[in-house]
């Protein structure tokens, strides 16, 4: 027991705990917790331009590490701000912990000054929310709190820190061991029937995704597909799963499902979920995985079993971890006869491979040729980020991910996350090259953080996709309301002397031709880089201008 301010105690708890690194935007509120990160010589406070951003980059930080993430923000408007990337966190199944500020307990309820109820604010969006409001019991309110974000389906916690309580002097016990992440193991009878029904499919699939992923579960599922011969297909903005430049690799069940995921998806009769929540996205609009279906045999895994039933009513459901079934699964694979149609994989991986073959644009820069110089010249270690708009299916359709490829991409489809999350990941791998892909409406949500790519000297490359508009918005006005514009258009300042601002290496690039001479210079410059390409907005869509959508919508 030590006698130290309730700052203090949420520091060396955390540290405690294992945490080396938050991000955030310093408040008055937790001004005791920022003084303690002085004393913290293990831990990095990574200081950002706007509570989003740093949300954004807690999240992303976890995604890619499998650790907790950590972000501190100030009360009121603060929280706010973050409650973005706690959205992203939980559609995301994240583990994360966002700290709030609160206002002093005997201010509060008398709506002072930035006051809320954060129990209620985050309620809904988090995992849990809870506030500290004993300074002896910091350790264990953060250890809960540390715990509930790793345990069963992960996710983001919030705690909020009364400033009278982080003043507070006290002798407070930090206890030292450290929380493992609860795993489930898989019971014999659910593998024994799950093999025997894999064993004897023509046409068996198994769908991966979810949060929570380790490498021995990335390395588990890579050798018992590959060994049963049975193809994968990674949930929405999950490609990073499973080696996409394998054989055995079908694509993507996302947003803008294509018709041969579809037919792979409808025709299978055996589909193993490993890690997945069944959502709109995975079942194309819950169209697919339905009761009416026929004779499809489901099993569905997770780590948490609040995630079956939901919409698709599984014939097996298991509790674990997917490394769990995975490799007892392998186990009995390895010495059986699999009936696998190979024709049946082989024709769905080559409707795959046609989906990657983009056509022509009709735009100054082709962001099909663009990427697919991206997808040449990328290291074999490359983490690749995104936002949320039609620039992200290029890098969510048109590439492939390589099996120590990274990509970081917001499940919830929020705009701005590419770029702190591109910060995140060079922050944590300073010598991989990451890769930004921003659509300039995207881009200009969190800009502002190249600031903190400055002061930390982490440097990604951003390729700012600029037509002028928010391209998805558009589409779908040009589609529903065509001719009838409204709010859609943006006029952009200079993206090329805005990130020379920052101290970053700029370029416009305005014709396809350059690009990849263009592209090298940013991948050698050692201040990272943002180009800005010039895409028109007729190439709203990779199969679709807007004449086209103009078209179809009249006929």
């Amino acid at each position: 027991m030590s006698h130290m301010s309730g700052g203090q105690a949420v520091v060396k708890t955390l540290i405690e705990l294992g945490a080396r690194r938050g991000f955030g935007v310093p408040g008055e509120s937790f001004l005791a917790v920022l003084d303690a990160f002085c004393d913290a010589a293990d831990f990095t406070f990574t200081g950002c331009r706007n509570e989003g951003g740093a949300a954004f980059m807690a999240e992303a930080w976890a995604k890619l590490t499998g650790e907790v993430g950590l972000c501190f923000v100030t009360r009121g408007p603060g929280a706010t701000n973050a409650s973005i990337g706690v959205h992203t966190a939980m559609q995301a199944s994240t583990p994360m912990i966002l700290f709030v500020g609160q206002v002093g307990l005997e201010h509060q309820g008398r709506e002072a000054f930035q006051e809320l109820d954060y129990r209620q604010v985050f309620g809904p969006i988090a995992k849990y929310a809870t506030e500290i409001t004993d300074v002896r019991r910091i350790a264990d309110i953060i250890r809960r709190a540390w715990s509930m974000a790793i345990s069963g389906r992960p996710g983001p916690v919030v705690v909020a820190l009364p400033e009278d309580i982080l003043t507070q002097i006290a002798d407070i016990a930090i206890p030292q061991q450290k929380i493992n992440t609860p795993l489930g193991g898989a019971m014999p009878q659910d593998v024994l029937q799950l093999f025997e029904k894999m064993q004897g499919a023509q046409r068996p699939v198994i769908m991966v995704g979810g949060g929570g992923w380790t490498d021995l579960d990335r390395s588990t599922l890579q050798k018992c597909v590959s060994e049963a011969n049975i193809p994968v297909i990674t949930a929405f903005r999950y490609h990073d799963l499973f080696d996409n430049t394998d054989p055995l690799y079908l694509g993507e069940a996302g947003v803008g499902m294509t018709a041969n995921t579809k037919r792979i998806l409808r025709e299978a009769d055996v589909v193993l979920a490993v890690n997945l929540r069944f959502g709109e996205m995975t079942t194309d609009a819950f169209s697919l995985f339905g009761p009416e279906r026929s004779g499809q045999w489901i099993a569905q895994t997770h780590r948490s079993g609040d995630e079956f039933h939901k919409y698709v009513s599984p014939d097996l459901a298991m509790i674990c971890s997917p490394s769990a079934v995975l490799q007892s699964l392998r186990d009995r694979l390895a010495c059986s006869n699999m009936q696998v149609d190979t024709t049946w994989v082989a024709a769905a991986r080559a409707g795959f491979e046609t989906t990657q073959q983009a056509k022509l644009q009709p735009s100054p820069v082709d962001m099909g040729q663009v990427t697919a110089t991206v997808q040449e010249l990328l290291p074999d270690d490359a983490i690749v980020t995104n936002g949320a708009g039609n620039f992200a299916i290029w890098p969510n359709k048109f590439m492939q991910f390589s099996a120590k490829q990274r990509l970081l991409a917001p499940q919830s489809g929020a705009m701005g996350y590419g770029l702190p999350a591109a910060i995140a990941a060079k922050l944590e791998y300073p010598n991989r090259c990451v890769v930004c892909f921003a659509g300039d409406g995207d881009f200009q949500m969190n800009c502002q953080e190249l600031g903190t790519a400055l002061q930390s000297d982490a440097r990604p490359i951003v390729l700012i996709i600029n037509n002028g508009a928010y391209g998805t918005i558009r589409m779908h006005q040009e589609k529903h309301y065509p001719v009838r514009v409204s709010g859609t258009d943006i006029k952009n300042p200079d993206f090329v002397i805005l990130a020379k601002a920052y101290g970053c290496f700029a370029e416009r690039v305005e014709k396809t031709t350059e690009f990849r001479a263009a592209f090298q210079r940013a991948l050698s410059s050692p201040t990272g880089a943002v180009l800005d390409l010039q895409v028109a907005i007729e190439a709203i869509t990779p199969n679709s201008t807007i004449n086209e959508l103009r078209a179809s919508s009249s006929a």
